[in-house]
């Protein structure tokens, strides 16, 4: 897109309307508002509806396959991104993209809020992967599109755009937990209400307030790339239909082998998108040089998003199991501790930006603020095994111990991920600004597919091996980075 054409963007945006930016900020504010809403109120409770038995309203799934799914389906929703940004750059534009997004999302919910079958169940999990994959990615490029290269208020309203992620994740297990826990459909149907509330903002507001921003097509296809690109859409959902009617009543594709299968994609997608992008003619001998600095990063994110991700898996059952709930008069739903991370990150966020502006030049390097996000993930997990070392795995704990693991992550995220993405932008080839965002997104994709592996191996007679384990070699891996920071420092050639 040239330069004309995104100064007419802009201009067709009305610039002051909602906190001094945008009004259209105001639309994407309240659109990813009710998405995360609907989204976080969902997840809180969905590996709980899938091990509880039939009796208690759930699906009876064994609990570490049910963590698994869990994972699996964490994976597929960043994997999916990837589509969803490719559909948005080559067809449709990024507008459309956020409200088909919304649609599947919605559908995904309202399936899983009918009472039925694993079938159904399933059913729900793709609209959802594919829906989030269509609005996720997108809904974040709209909210650059309203501001000029040179508009200060850039950084910012991307934080308030961030703000809104976190007040949805935060509200909605309070909301959708509390309900979805006497009754799974009705928690999902309130799940479906939210990403409702979303698209209505989004489709009511968006014309007067987002002007042109999302509804061009950066590199649209021609007309005959369309035909070819639809039949061969065409012919692999086909083929992909059909090898999967073979596959699962011949015992080909299990729970166990569709794990394995995502747990390769989960590894093999990053490491082609490093070959290609070193390996290309467009890239030069400095960008190659960041390329490398960038891979021990990459390690580094996969082993911090591998703990923080189960936050919702393997913390969840640990709420859920081996948590005393009556706390302070107060009996505590398992699905609340889910809010935990989104309210951390919103009363400590502002302090971090306010610690590394503070310190300025003296601040950590990007490899030393990495490791520091390692070592604080490593400490949650250390922290967890604590109680069954102190009183046994047969006792409650105090559900202080949960809030304490997930407050550290939390610090260490916060060192970590705006970090990440800021390095990103930094560290991307010219010719591969785009798609190295995507690499760090696949980085959690990467990470919740190695998660898939490995919680199957918990149990609450082998935490404290697990969380040692897992949190050990976080620490360790810390230590190393910080080590080799001064060879990453240089390898990123003058970033910093």
């Amino acid at each position: 897109m040239s330069d004309l054409s995104k100064q007419k963007i802009v201009a067709s945006v009305p610039q002051k309307g909602f906190l001094g930016h945008p009004k259209g900020l105001f639309t994407l504010f309240f659109t990813e508002f009710w998405e995360r809403f609907s989204y976080y109120g969902m997840r809180a409770i969905l590996v709980f509806y899938m091990y509880y038995e039939v009796s208690k309203g759930g699906l009876g799934i064994p609990e570490n396959t049910a963590l698994a799914i869990m994972s699996i389906y964490g994976s597929l929703v960043y994997m999916s991104g990837i589509i969803g940004g490719w559909l948005a750059d080559r067809i449709f534009g990024t507008s459309k993209a956020v409200f088909y997004g919304g649609i599947l999302i919605m559908l995904g919910h309202i399936v899983l809020a009918i009472p039925g079958s694993i079938a159904l169940f399933f059913v729900s999990m793709v609209l959802i992967v594919l829906g989030t994959g269509l609005l996720k990615p997108n809904v974040s490029s709209i909210v650059g599109d309203m501001y000029s290269e040179e508009d200060n208020r850039r950084d910012a309203g991307f934080s308030i755009f961030y703000m809104g992620i976190n007040l949805g994740g935060f509200l909605s297990p309070l909301v959708v937990g509390t309900v979805g826990m006497k009754n799974f459909h009705l928690g999902f149907g309130l799940a479906a209400i939210g990403m409702f509330f979303g698209l209505v903002a989004f489709m009511f507001t968006k014309k007067k307030n987002l002007g042109l921003a999302g509804t061009y097509v950066p590199n649209p296809l021609s007309p005959g790339e369309k035909k070819k690109v639809f039949t061969i859409i065409g012919l692999s959902a086909a083929v992909i239909a059909g090898l999967i009617a073979i596959a699962i009543p011949t015992g080909l594709l299990t729970f166990s082998s569709f794990i394995a299968l995502v747990g390769i994609l989960g590894v093999l997608l990053p490491t082609l998108y490093f070959v290609v992008m070193y390996r290309s003619p467009k890239t030069t001998a400095v960008e190659r040089s960041r390329i490398i600095a960038y891979i021990p990063l990459f390690i580094a994110s996969v082993m911090f998003w591998a703990i923080q991700e189960q936050g919702s898996t393997i913390l969840a059952s640990y709420a859920d199991k081996r948590t005393d709930l009556d706390f302070a008069g107060i009996h505590i739903s398992p699905a609340w501790f889910q809010s935990l991370n989104p309210l951390f990150i919103i009363l400590l966020a502002p302090l971090f930006a306010w610690f590394w502006v503070k310190l300025g030049e003296r601040q950590p390097s990007i490899p030393k603020k990495f490791s520091f996000g390692l070592l604080f993930a490593g400490l949650s997990f250390i922290v967890i095994l604590l109680p069954a070392y102190l009183g046994g795995s047969d006792s409650l704990v105090n559900p202080l111990w949960l809030v304490l693991s997930y407050f550290i992550v939390v610090l260490g995220e916060l060192c970590l991920s705006p970090v990440g993405l800021s390095a990103t932008t930094k560290l991307a080839p010219a010719a591969f600004s785009a798609q190295t965002m995507s690499l760090w997104f696949l980085s959690n994709a990467a990470a919740q597919a190695l998660n898939a592996q490995i919680v199957k191996f918990y149990t609450p007679e082998t935490e404290m091996v697990y969380f040692g384990i897992i949190g050990g070699a976080a620490i360790v891996l810390s230590i190393l980075l910080f080590l080799l920071a001064p060879i990453i420092q240089r390898l990123m050639q003058n970033v910093k």
